[in-house]
């Protein structure tokens, strides 16, 4: 989901199928909030500060973004829970297995599926980070037991998961209900396997937008109409940088052009129509130009003094929203609720969202059906219905998730969606626009944790304590070789 995936892989794109290694694949991952019922084995929950990018991104968007004219669709009357029977007078109970808090349940989604279906019951369980639910994940897989028929995935897990478990896993292609022309067509293909299974279907995605303050660009003599801005970097990131530039002539005492270099660089490599591994399957991280350029793009923010020097997803990071401290992030569609959480009711209208220079996507998640579960037809039918368009804008509308199924961007629920807190901004239309330009990439089976050492190793010692770039690049092409074994 959306406050899952940060540091997972930050862009759409195909799935290559290398060999998978060993290692934290997505560890540190964050999630959502608050969990829900504990899973047998799994334990309840806790709250902590989340390691990755992908972190804490919990629920936060929830209250944070609001869809204009958005209406619920209609739902049945509810049935009596006694009624809720299967053909043998039992009732059909499914299970749902996800880290931190997807939404469905706070939606209410579980609710209307189970007034539809009156002879089904669901219960859902939730560890609260995935670097703790993907490695038990991958265990009961492999075990085949101790899984919830329907079984979420992080977006930066799903490459390995394709690649080392396609025989545990159901196709959902032929699943009652399943439109692969639904859904965007670089995120269909990331759970695809060559044979043309579909193992999982796609929830949520994090289109990248740019979302500034206003009046700390009013004080720096730049313009603050969200398309005048978009303008200012359109179609380049070097262009971002101008204007980092321009900015810091004139910013308002404290205030940096951006948060830190580390999400400068995510932002940039999100779009990369190569990243971290080639089509092959063979990791490329150490010889492709596009990374270079987006850790040079990056590097160069912080030795000019154009960041906060924040690590993101930290209390310092927390704060700075709070104290107006920088005037312009990377914006993925969950960063949103994020930024209204954390900036609070003062800063209201004072932030605003446009553009970014290059589309980008950083986030997402995927449902996957077990093949040893014991309703395996009945949860696909229910995997399938969670991931519809109707259900995704659903979602979007009352939790921020942002959809991946394109047909979605044709309901009022995100073609009417706007946010009063970023000044009434056409959010739906902003994001989906965003989300039809990323281009299609593969996907390796650590991206998440390649991706993770680029930010944590390199490009935050890089920020923080002007390592020169070169040196820091190097180490972290040695702790990358270290962590895969190579």
């Amino acid at each position: 989901m959306w406050w899952r995936s940060g540091h997972g892989a930050a862009g759409g794109g195909t799935p290559v199928r290398g060999p998978a290694t060993t290692g934290a694949a997505g560890h540190g991952t964050p999630v959502r909030g608050p969990a829900t019922t504990g899973a047998a084995g799994h334990g309840n929950p806790v709250r902590g500060p989340a390691t990755t990018l992908a972190l804490v991104l919990a629920l936060l968007l929830g209250a944070a973004l609001s869809a204009g004219c958005a209406t619920d669709p209609p739902e049945p009357s509810p049935v009596p829970a006694r009624e809720r029977v299967d053909g043998a007078g039992r009732p059909i109970t499914l299970t749902v297995g996800v880290f931190g808090e997807f939404g469905y349940q706070e939606a209410g989604l579980y609710d209307a599926y189970m007034r539809l279906r009156p002879d089904v019951e669901i219960r859902q369980t939730s560890l609260t980070r995935n670097d703790v639910y993907y490695p038990q994940l991958l265990t009961h897989l492999t075990a085949g037991s101790g899984l919830a028929d329907v079984q979420a995935v992080e977006g930066g897990n799903i490459a390995e998961v394709v690649d080392t478990q396609a025989g545990r896993l159901e196709d959902l292609r032929s699943a009652p209900g399943v439109d692969e022309n639904a859904f965007l067509p670089w995120k269909w293909a990331q759970a695809t396997t060559p044979d043309g299974r579909t193992l999982g279907l796609g929830t949520d995605i994090g289109p990248l937008a740019l979302c500034y303050r206003k009046d700390h660009f009013a004080a720096a003599g730049l313009p603050t109409d969200r398309e005048a801005v978009g303008r200012l970097w359109a179609g380049d990131w070097r262009k971002y940088e101008e204007a980092g530039r321009r900015f810091a002539e004139r910013a308002p005492r404290g205030v940096a052009f951006t948060d830190s270099a580390s999400g400068v660089f995510a932002a940039a490599v999100s779009g990369a129509p190569v990243r971290y591994y080639d089509a092959r399957g063979d990791l490329v991280v150490a010889t492709n130009p596009y990374v270079r350029a987006a850790w040079d793009l990056a590097a160069g923010f912080a030795r000019q003094g154009l960041t906060a020097r924040l690590q993101q997803f930290t209390p310092d990071w927390d704060q700075a929203f709070a104290r107006g401290s920088f005037a312009t992030i990377a914006c993925p569609a969950w960063m949103l609720g994020y930024i209204q959480d954390k900036a609070g009711p003062a800063a209201r209208g004072r932030w605003d969202v446009t553009v970014s220079p290059r589309p980008g996507n950083w986030g997402g998640s995927f449902l996957v059906v077990p093949s040893a579960g014991r309703q395996g037809a009945e949860a696909a039918r229910l995997a399938a219905w969670l991931t519809a368009p109707e259900q995704q804008a659903r979602l979007f509308a009352r939790r921020g998730a942002f959809p991946s199924a394109s047909a979605a961007y044709r309901l009022p629920e995100v073609t009417d969606a706007r946010h009063p807190y970023f000044g009434d901004a056409p959010t739906g239309p902003l994001f989906a626009a965003a989300a039809r330009g990323v281009p299609p990439a593969p996907v390796g089976p650590k991206d998440g944790l390649v991706h993770q050492i680029l930010s944590d190793t390199g490009m935050l010692q890089v920020d923080q304590t002007g390592r020169s770039p070169d040196s820091a690049w190097r180490a972290a092409m040695k702790a990358i070789d270290n962590a895969l074994d190579r």
